[in-house]
């Protein structure tokens, strides 16, 4: 090839059209794109070789599971949930339909760049599977059993006892999500003469939380907007109301604090109050998608992935979880001490490894500066050594009474009579 020869290969072809099509409108808009994705397929780097955590085992809400072999059972019952909806709303379909469609092209980017092409080039699919996700997931957190059968199979009260502890954590799933706004759309028609605003997303804000037991922990989070999705909101709970500081690690005395949130983690005179954590066979995924949240969605913060970190520095054995379930601070509802401990310094310790922990770094410090004073550990070590039990205080005490009397009736003795 001459030296004057122009380079045509493909690579040349492409790397000329990106640069004549860069430019900062197009950045603004590549930006904006970014900045409206909410809802995310969790990177295999991310994932590891605990790829079930991310995965719905009942239901798939959204686009990203729609179609797996072991959910499309519940399609059919989906399909139901719309029926009652709209013919208890006595509103024609069309009207839902036009609804979802008016916020389509923002819908799709809630999922930004790991929606597939296939809902992309197909609006009206699109659409349509928004609207029987979000019927079905209204007619979940609503319950209104009056509208089912005695024995309807997924929507009476025995078929929901059965199966929302699974629906739950589907809804918490990070690849498993529906935005808020299809209910909003969906409420819009059935409540005509309800104004759109702020009341309407307070309310359904407060039914997910409910649904997903953290009502009275969010109740302050669910009164300033419409959130982005059930996991967002869930998230939200968990760490709203910035300002309150904690410090973590090896203080070993306890409290449990009275709400259910990671910001109210304090540390005065060598007590720690934390929320309460509940362990469970839903933890790990649960967690897991939480941090992976963090990871992936800019502005979500790390206190999650800080309180996971702080976890797994209290918990090294199963005796650190029967400290911490002694002091309320842990409900152990897995059983097995050292399954929970197996827990933090395994699978959930691997999941933060690559996240990070600014949120909860003061609190270390502040922990260990505290630990690090010579009086601190030696009254620690007296305290987990010798008074784990009441009654050893008061032998100890009975011990130091009479020791002093023994030695104040010694140099009694031993002092010359004057007379």
């Amino acid at each position: 090839m001459g030296g004057e020869e122009r380079h045509t290969s493909s690579w040349v072809v492409d790397m000329e059209k990106m640069l004549a099509d860069d430019d900062p409108y197009s950045r603004r808009m590549e930006e904006k794109r970014w900045e409206a994705q909410s809802i995310y397929r969790v990177p295999q780097w991310l994932k590891g070789t605990n790829t079930k955590a991310y995965r719905p085992r009942l239901v798939s809400l959204g686009p990203f599971h729609h179609g797996d072999s072991n959910l499309r059972a519940m399609e059919e019952h989906k399909g139901r949930a719309l029926v009652h909806l709209i013919k208890r709303s006595q509103k024609p379909l069309q009207d839902f339909i036009s609804a979802i469609g008016d916020v389509a092209e923002e819908l799709e980017a809630a999922y930004g760049k790991d929606l597939h092409m296939k809902w992309r080039n197909n609006r009206r699919s699109f659409v349509d599977l928004m609207l029987t996700d979000g019927c079905f997931l209204l007619e979940i957190i609503s319950a209104p059993f009056q509208d089912y059968k005695l024995h309807d199979p997924v929507f009476s009260r025995s078929g929901r006892e059965q199966i929302d502890p699974i629906l739950r954590s589907d809804m918490l799933l990070i690849e498993n999500q529906l935005p808020l706004l299809v209910l909003k759309k969906i409420l819009g028609v059935v409540r005509p003469n309800n104004s759109p605003g702020v009341a309407m997303d307070i309310d359904i804000n407060l039914m997910v939380l409910s649904f997903l037991g953290r009502a009275d922990e969010g109740r302050d989070i669910s009164s300033v907007f419409l959130r982005l999705h059930p996991l967002e909101l869930y998230h939200g709970s968990l760490t709203y109301n910035y300002g309150a500081h904690g410090d973590y690690k090896k203080s070993r005395e306890y409290k449990k604090s009275e709400r259910g949130n990671l910001r109210d983690i304090h540390f005065e005179h060598g007590v720690l109050t934390m929320p309460v954590m509940r362990v469970d066979d839903g933890t790990e995924s649960l967690y897991l998608n939480l941090m992976a949240f963090e990871r992936l969605h800019v502005g979500a913060g790390d206190l999650v992935t800080g309180y996971v970190i702080c976890m797994d520095h209290m918990i090294v054995s199963a005796k650190d979880v029967a400290t911490l379930s002694s002091s309320g601070v842990l409900v152990n509802m897995i059983g097995c001490n050292e399954k929970t401990a197996k827990l933090f310094n395994g699978t959930l310790s691997r999941g933060q490894l690559l996240g990070r922990c600014y949120g909860l770094h003061k609190v270390q410090y502040n922990v260990n500066f505290y630990c690090g004073k010579p009086w601190h550990k030696w009254r620690a070590t007296l305290v987990r050594t010798h008074f784990r039990n009441p009654w050893a205080f008061v032998s100890l005490a009975a011990a130091a009474i009479l020791l002093t009397a023994t030695l104040v009736q010694t140099i009694y003795t031993a002092m010359p009579n004057k007379s």
